[in-house]
């Protein structure tokens, strides 16, 4: 199983805990959800990975994760399938990026000034705090009771038996199953009308913001879910079972 995020800050975790889920390109609603949940010292917050791809502008939120990880919480940034197509089609370490443009990656590059006449030079064309984001995602983090990967695991594998393949790509095999490993495990990736809970095994937090759902965000340690609606510019939070 990969690391965990070299970039996190090293702080004792006695603050709040964080989920976000996939956030697709959408810089407003990210804005709002940080707003909203106004992460500060001692808190940790983990992102499940999907910033790009699809929506209106990949650029400005990698823009704004960058000036999160800045501030005073402890941020852990996980890679989605979308960060991994995007790496390798720019010709680094990641699979299936001959699938990338398909898959909303054109709207990514067109955020960075990139189109058809240029495609070519992108590698050159996204700034190097970016791409120093995008090489530096990690595939998993583990804060027990609770395992955050991006798509999920294979049920029948123990911990340090999973694949990076899976923990980017598992769609149903996962969601459907209960799995053997001493976790919850809290995922992005298969977009859903609501945020799915399957306590002790699994918490879904992929509620579908660029088809047009909303962002979702779980705060664990008072068992909130903040969500923003597509085009809104303000959080809503109601109670939520985690534990």
């Amino acid at each position: 199983m990969a690391a965990q995020n070299p970039k996190a800050k090293h702080k004792k975790p006695d603050g709040r805990l964080f989920a976000i889920g996939d956030i697709h390109s959408c810089p407003d609603e990210l804005g709002a959800m940080l707003k909203a949940i106004a992460p500060r010292d001692g808190d940790t917050v983990v992102f499940v990975g999907d910033y790009v791809d699809r929506g209106p502008s990949a650029r400005a939120v990698v823009d704004l994760l960058l000036e999160v990880e800045r501030g005073p919480a402890e941020v852990i940034f996980l890679k989605g399938n979308h960060e991994d197509m995007m790496l390798s089609f720019l010709g680094l370490p990641g699979r299936y990026g001959d699938s990338f443009l398909i898959n909303g990656g054109a709207a990514t590059l067109e955020s960075y000034g990139v189109n058809d006449d240029n495609l070519p030079s992108a590698p050159e064309r996204i700034p190097e705090s970016h791409m120093n984001f995008l090489t530096h995602l990690s595939t998993s983090y583990l804060r027990p009771p609770f395992l955050f990967v991006h798509a999920g695991i294979l049920p029948a594998r123990q911990l340090e038996e999973q694949s990076v393949e899976d923990m980017l790509w598992i769609r149903q095999e996962f969601i459907f199953q209960p799995h053997q490993i001493d976790a919850t495990v809290v995922f992005g990736h298969t977009p859903m009308r609501e945020v799915l809970v399957d306590m002790p095994y699994k918490l879904g937090i992929d509620t579908g913001l660029v088809y047009g759902g909303k962002l979702s965000c779980v705060e664990f340690t008072e068992g909130v879910l903040y969500q923003v609606a597509r085009g809104s510019s303000r959080a809503k939070s109601k109670s939520i079972q985690v534990s």
